[in-house]
């Protein structure tokens, strides 16, 4: 008797094999495990979108296309965004979107090699057996082998040597053009997963790899060796040893409580390394053990929501994204951290370490080589939508603007100041002014054609400081991107994204995001 399979049914089966690849592919238990995946995942992955904890940093100079963020740029880390892991991403782009290479490009690398990446491409072996499943991903630096076709020139090829052998030549003999990443996923039971990943470079001074350890549920482990981090400025920073357990609560509903809880351990002095160097001290990433704990409330409200009908018959190209809306949402908590070590000296209340990334928290004691700091934060965020994402043409147009209050003891302080200089009749405080200013982002995304829209994402801050130019209004860290809706899957796309300040570029797969 011939099975006959529902559109549903076929979307849960492609997210089933593309989240657990060792499942057999012709069975009907596939439906089964699969909706069991997608509830927990889709579970997961909307309440990690909730815009308060520190996520990776996606970034094609590392093979696994991913940084962890400097401790302090955000209020937590090593929580896991919306995203799989970079093999499974290139894995899914060769088996369902038929792309032989995935290409990306960076000028700048975390290894300290005097030519820069640029264009590199990849590409992924599978391997799927009961309950694991490996990866094998390879990296050509297509820019650099160019690099030195034109600087060496082909040989001249010969009876004993043709030209093919002078490709072969040039191939084997500088090994800097290769990275190679091995990962190898075992899956414990249906909720936990075990993942042990080794990457290594073929640089002739970077011949360190980078080991990784990472047992994961809702409770999750993580050891690094070295741990890469990246700050805001796109430095990278290595960490000898790095290990970390995070624990975040999980929640279906838009609105109400949250926790998150983060434990880690550096071992080892943090240097620069690669292209972009700093010489600032980053005293998060020095040795020593911190305990961090945030609590927050988030609290959604629509003001207003289309109530006319969709159009019959014609699915939505993202269901996530098919309802006109105006909606605000905001989120306010508390977060402390315990150090212990040389971590501690961050506790500093106003030394900014040479322009260190630590945040100046609200609650400081201090003593010996130990500190407990506490602080607030909050964050509102508007967004607005027309269309339904059904038609071909200019259906859908969407506008989001957050703004983040990092410290709330930064924005008393300076709203105290700015107070006190009003009432004073003192002209303000630019300084006091900058703040109060919170750190915020805009978002605009226009459909092109069908699956395709254009999207940008850029940083907007306020600079009171006096400088040659007039401008009190700057753009900060631009991002455009073209995604491509993956219909079949319901919410998830393709996306192609430059930054032109990192001047990087990165193809990425992305599941249920708003």
């Amino acid at each position: 008797m011939a099975i006959i399979y529902t559109e549903e049914d076929q979307e849960i089966t492609l997210l089933a094999h593309l989240l657990c690849p060792s499942l057999p592919r012709d069975t009907t238990s596939v439906l089964e495990e699969g909706r069991k995946q997608l509830r927990m995942r889709k579970l997961k992955w909307v309440r990690d979108n909730d815009g308060v904890w520190d996520l990776d940093v996606s970034t094609p100079a590392t093979l696994n296309g991913v940084a962890r963020p400097v401790p302090g740029d955000g209020v937590l880390g090593l929580s896991r965004g919306i995203r799989l892991s970079r093999p499974k991403q290139v894995d899914f782009f060769q088996r369902f979107m038929f792309m032989p290479f995935i290409t990306s490009y960076s000028l700048h690398t975390p290894h300290p090699h005097p030519h820069p990446p640029g264009f590199s491409l990849q590409r992924v072996f599978s391997f799927a057996l009961d309950r694991w499943f490996g990866t094998v991903l390879g990296q050509f630096n297509i820019q650099k082998f160019a690099s030195n076709i034109k600087k060496n020139g082909f040989r001249q090829p010969t009876p004993q040597s043709p030209w093919l052998k002078s490709i072969a030549k040039h191939l084997s003999d500088d090994k800097s053009l290769y990275a190679i990443d091995f990962c190898s996923e075992f899956y414990l039971t249906p909720d936990d997963t075990l993942l042990l990943s080794l990457e290594s470079y073929a640089y002739d001074d970077y011949k360190t790899p980078r080991k990784k350890a990472f047992p994961r549920h809702n409770l999750t482990l993580e050891t690094a060796s070295p741990g890469l981090f990246v700050d805001k400025d796109g430095t990278f920073w290595d960490v000898p040893l790095t290990m970390a357990i995070d624990l975040a609560s999980v929640c279906s509903s838009d609105s109400g409580p949250s926790y998150h809880i983060c434990i880690n351990r550096n071992a080892g002095p943090p240097k620069t390394i690669g292209t972009q160097q700093n010489d600032a001290m980053v005293a998060s990433l020095q040795p020593g053990l911190s305990a961090t704990s945030a609590f927050s409330f988030r609290n959604s409200i629509d003001i207003w929501r289309s109530g006319a009908p969709k159009l019959k018959m014609v699915q939505p190209y993202d269901i996530f994204l098919s309802n006109p809306h105006i909606s605000a949402t905001g989120i306010i908590g508390g977060v402390m951290t315990a150090c212990f070590g040389d971590n501690s000296v961050r506790a500093s209340r106003g030394d900014v370490m040479n322009g260190s990334c630590s945040k100046v928290f609200g609650l400081c004691v201090r003593r010996g080589n130990c500190a407990v700091l506490a602080d607030s934060f909050a964050t509102v965020s508007l967004s607005a939508q027309h269309g339904t994402f059904q038609k071909k043409f200019l259906d859908l147009t969407r506008f989001q603007a957050v703004l983040d209050f990092p410290s709330g003891s930064t924005f008393f302080s300076g709203a105290a100041s700015l107070a006190k200089d009003v009432y004073n009749s003192r002209a303000p405080n630019p300084q006091a002014i900058q703040e109060i200013c919170p750190d915020t982002t805009l978002s605009f995304q226009q459909q092109l054609y069908g699956p395709f829209s254009f999207r940008v994402d850029s940083g907007v801050e306020l600079d009171f400081k006096k400088h040659d130019s007039d401008r009190f209004l700057k753009v900060k860290d631009p991002v455009f991107a073209v995604e491509y809706a993956l219909q079949v899957l319901g919410s998830a796309k393709a996306v192609a994204w430059y930054s032109p300040k990192q001047q990087e570029f990165m193809m990425e797969l992305r599941f249920l995001e708003t």
